[in-house]
């Protein structure tokens, strides 16, 4: 597998917004800005609660289909590699490594059976798209925590999506878990969440390595990031962290995250997280304390990186 320059894109989506120009126009700066060659395009269904079985896939909270394969098309003129990555959160805030029924199907009860149906169409349907646009990748879930232990389900899953799809497959499990998943068997490539703490990556990477290495699949961070906020870079992957506009130590957190895992063979790349659909603009960046990078100095320290790779 060829390293993997790659920025996470269209998260923060709604139907219409890929028609919007200025989408176009944040896909290119995204290239030209961070030397990115990649571009992971994640989308979001939804569900009620993290205990309800039908994935809703097809509401306005999704890009529609048209617009999904015209950005695809258009990320392809730009010759950026695309990776589709379909998840899915809960309408009530419910973080979705919380999406869990009881181990054993009960009537009356919400059953694993019936999610894995309705997320399995949810998976096949993109999986389709993914197959007719050319995706490079596919992205199969993120973040999953407490759905993991049901690795037959998956393993069902993965054939299914690969009797549409014939470009490679991988599971995003969350930061700390990659030890824990236990149907990366059935993947071409495992993933997960580098949301490790500023000074903590050599001894986390030592940990992955003993996994990935145990497999013998190509690895990549499909998720990686930190806010420019004081405090965030030892806790990145919390969004809700209050703190000070803080751009360096955003920058400093990429720094010493390329430096370390740099000298790791066994990372074959990046999905940084993220890069707005609809950009803020290049005057309000020090003031922006999101995960966005977009005219802050952490922009550059990945460029650097990444026109080096």
């Amino acid at each position: 597998m060829k390293f993997i320059k790659g920025f996470t894109f269209g998260w923060d989506s709604r139907r219409g917004d890929f028609l919007k120009e200025e989408a176009k126009v944040s896909l290119r700066l995204m290239q030209e800005r961070t030397a990115s060659d990649t571009v992971i395009i994640a989308i979001s269904a939804l569900q009620e609660t993290a205990h309800t079985t039908e994935v809703d896939y097809w509401g306005e909270h999704m890009v529609s289909d048209q617009e999904l394969i015209g950005m695809i098309d258009y990320a392809k003129t730009l010759e950026l590699r695309v990776i589709l990555k379909p998840t899915v959160n809960c309408k009530d805030g419910t973080w979705r490594a919380h999406i869990n029924f009881f181990d054993l199907d009960v009537p009356c009860e919400p059953k694993w059976s019936d999610w894995f149906k309705s997320y399995m169409a949810y998976q096949k349907h993109y999986a389709n798209i993914a197959e007719q646009t050319g995706c490079e990748m596919l992205i199969v879930g993120c973040e999953m925590v407490q759905t993991e232990r049901r690795a037959e389900e998956w393993r069902a899953l993965i054939r299914d999506v690969k009797d549409v799809y014939h470009g490679l497959v991988s599971y995003n499990t969350d930061k700390y878990q990659e030890g824990q998943v236990r149907f990366w068997d059935a993947v071409d490539v495992i993933s997960s969440s580098g949301y490790y703490p500023t000074g903590e990556w050599e001894q986390e990477l030592d940990r992955i390595e003993k996994v990935v290495k145990a497999y013998d699949k190509p690895f990549f961070f499909a998720e990686a990031g930190c806010p420019s906020r004081t405090g965030s870079s030892q806790i990145p992957n919390d969004w809700g962290h209050v703190g000070d506009v803080n751009l360096e130590e955003q920058a400093c957190f990429y720094e010493d995250m390329f430096l370390t895992a740099g000298k790791r063979d066994f990372v074959m790349g990046f999905g940084l997280w993220d890069w707005n659909t609809l950009l803020h603009t290049l005057d309000e960046a020090k003031k922006h304390d999101g995960y966005g990078v977009y005219g802050k100095p952490a922009e550059r320290v990945i460029f650097d990186y990444y026109n080096k790779k």
